[in-house]
Formats: structure tokens, sequence, C-alpha cells
């Protein structure tokens, strides 16, 4: 890192080490945009949703576990974002309606919109953590896999943490308790449903990643991945 002297001040690219070249940062830009247009296809259409069997497997958080690997932390707070919004749009119907989302509107909105957004965003932006904490340690293609796994895990911990947290004493989530404790609750609201998510989060998301790091349309030794 070098100071300019002339300007007498660092550079943004000297404060940040931005080494991403122009034709890297446009393929970033169309990933994401990409990206944000199938998150709201997911959530316009039932093709979010995978049914096997008994199951619904969503798939919204995988869009949120690439934009992550792409960007790190940036990328995962913003796709986390644009899921998040769009969740939180279906509890008014808007979308593919969501009947468990309008009773939580019914409660409260404002809690409502902490557990459909604030709770994405986290993940995402965690998610991001996960990705530049390991880039100089593991290989690319693990931590695509390892980038998959973290998205849907720290969704499921966050949106049911503030899930029990902000609507644990209401009439409704009392009744889908029972005599259940905390925890016992949340594995059995979860069920095999969140393992199955984390395993495809997984799956997909190293697979696509390893298609995007092949075809150099991301950059493998890019040392921060950002946009600006």
């Amino acid at each position: 890192m070098q100071y300019n002297l002339q300007k007498g001040k660092m550079t943004a690219k000297e404060v940040f080490g931005m080494k991403t070249s122009s034709k890297n940062k446009a393929n970033y830009i169309t990933i994401m945009g990409i990206l944000a247009i199938v998150l709201i296809i997911f959530s316009a259409t039932p093709i979010g949703s995978i049914p096997i069997g008994p199951l619904c497997i969503t798939l919204n958080v995988i869009p949120v576990a690439i934009a992550g690997v792409i960007l790190g932390r940036l990328g995962g707070s913003i796709m986390g974002g644009v899921f998040g919004l769009l969740s939180f749009l279906q509890c008014f119907g808007i979308g593919v309606p969501s009947s468990f989302g309008a009773i939580l509107l019914e409660n409260n909105v404002f809690f409502a919109f902490i557990v459909c957004v604030v709770s994405r965003v986290l993940a995402g932006f965690l998610t991001g953590c996960v990705k530049n904490l390991l880039r100089k340690k593991v290989n690319p293609y693990v931590v695509s896999l390892i980038t998959g796994f973290s998205a849907a895990f720290l969704n499921t911990l966050f949106f049911m943490t503030s899930l029990v947290l902000l609507f644990g004493q209401t009439d409704y989530l009392q009744h889908m308790m029972g005599e259940q404790n905390v925890f016992i609750f949340i594995c059995n609201f979860v069920g095999i449903n969140a393992v199955v998510e984390m395993f495809t989060a997984t799956a997909v998301t190293g697979i696509i990643c390893t298609a995007l790091y092949k075809s150099k349309l991301i950059d493998v030794n890019n040392a921060s991945n950002q946009l600006a």
C-alpha cells in the first residue's frame, strides 16, 4: 500500500486493497443481478419450494450463499436483504402468500419485519464473513461448500432465534409449543426440512460456484472480491 503524496491521502483502492479488474466487477454485478432475479422468481412462484414427500425444501438461501462467495460480507448482506424483503412481502400476500407470515403480521408488524428481513441480512453478512475467513486457508471449491452450508444454517438459526425471542409469548406460538421446551420446539419446527435444506444449499452452491470459478467469471485469487 502506498501513500498518495500528491493528494495527501490514500485512494479507495489503496485503503481497501482493491485488485478487482473492471471485467470482474462487471461479472460480479451481472451475477448479483441474476441472483436477485432468481430470488424474485423463487418468491413469486412455487419454483423456490421443492416438495419431497411431506417435506418442502426452500431454495431461497442458495442465492444468498452464492453472493457470499462472490462478494463476501457485501454480497451476503445485499442478497440476504433481498431475500428478507421478498419474504416480508409474502406476509402481505405478495408473491407466494405465507399464512405463517400473515399471522406474525397480525401480532406485530415491526417484529415480523425483524424476523423476515433483519435476521436474513445478518445471516447473509455472517455467511460472507465465513467465506472471507476461509478464502486464504482453504481450497476455493471447499470454501463454496462450507459457505453454502453456513448460509442455510445461519438462516435457520437467526430466523428461529428471532421468532422465539419476539413471538415466544404470543398465544399462537405458545399453542404451537405446548408443553415442549424451546429447544425441542425448534428441533420439531424446523425438523428434517432444515437438514435437507442445508445439504441442498451446500451441494448446489458448491456446484454453481465451481462452474463460475472454472469459467473465470469469478477471480479465485481475488483477495477482496469487492465491487467498488
